[in-house]
């Protein structure tokens, strides 16, 4: 019989700042995610609420794999936090596809509560689960109950998934639907490839509670060559001839 998933005797926030304390130092020199105290003190309440919700849930809907508190917390805050930290442009539309029980996506909205962040989850209940967090949380997140291949191509500037495709299918699907760039999140193997898609920047870190190897690639599309004079020069006489 599984482990019942349970919430930590001493409540979240032990774990959620052990967490904290390492992520910065084994993942990246992190630009600040909060302006103040007082922003880090509602964003971690918030995820303490995030994470009692999600043991509540689990307990009639199958939402997480996870069967302790501290691979929960890494679940939804290691991922996250590294994509708060490594991309601090808030200007910036996102979209979170096979959001699932949220993780990444609802953490990194509570991280930066002033980016633009769909949700896309196709399946019923987990849908149910994601409108009953946003709600409580009261956050500004768009939700879409439908698979991402019904979405518009190039809909938005950043796409992210958590394991709801093989990396290489991620990647392509993610390419078709982000304008700037694709981060794929690995836990081990070889990274996967595009043509025109480059690997712009990468963080190894592990999740801290748990010691389990990360890996987070962003792709960018690969620059156009630059045009030289001749090249320039010999198109306008084609034109001219034409």
């Amino acid at each position: 019989m599984a482990e019942i998933l349970r919430p930590p005797r001493d409540g979240w926030q032990p774990l959620i700042e052990r967490s904290l304390e390492a992520l910065p130092r084994a993942a990246l020199s992190a630009q600040p995610v909060w302006q103040d105290a007082a922003q880090r003190k509602t964003c971690l309440q918030a995820l303490g609420q995030l994470l009692e919700l999600v043991v509540l849930w689990n307990r009639r809907v199958d939402l997480t794999a996870a069967r302790s508190a501290e691979e929960l917390v890494d679940l939804y805050l290691s991922d996250a936090w590294v994509l708060a930290a490594s991309d601090p442009d808030d200007g910036a539309r996102w979209i979170d596809v096979g959001s699932g029980a949220g993780a990444p996506g609802l953490v990194l909205q509570l991280l930066r509560p002033a980016r633009e962040l769909t949700l896309v989850e196709p399946r019923a209940k987990r849908v149910a689960f994601l409108r009953t967090a946003v709600g409580q949380l009261r956050l500004d997140t768009q939700i879409v109950a439908e698979r991402s291949d019904s979405l518009g191509a190039s809909s938005h500037d950043v796409a992210v998934s958590r394991a709801t495709l093989p990396p290489e299918q991620w990647l392509a699907e993610g390419a078709r639907l982000a304008r700037r760039s694709v981060w794929v999140l690995l836990a081990r193997g070889a990274a996967p490839s595009r043509p025109g898609w480059q690997v712009a920047s990468e963080v190894d870190y592990e999740w801290p509670l748990t010691q389990v190897p990360r890996r987070a690639l962003c792709f960018t599309r690969t620059p156009e060559p630059p045009v030289s004079l001749s090249q320039s020069a010999a198109a306008g006489a084609q034109t001219r001839r034409d």
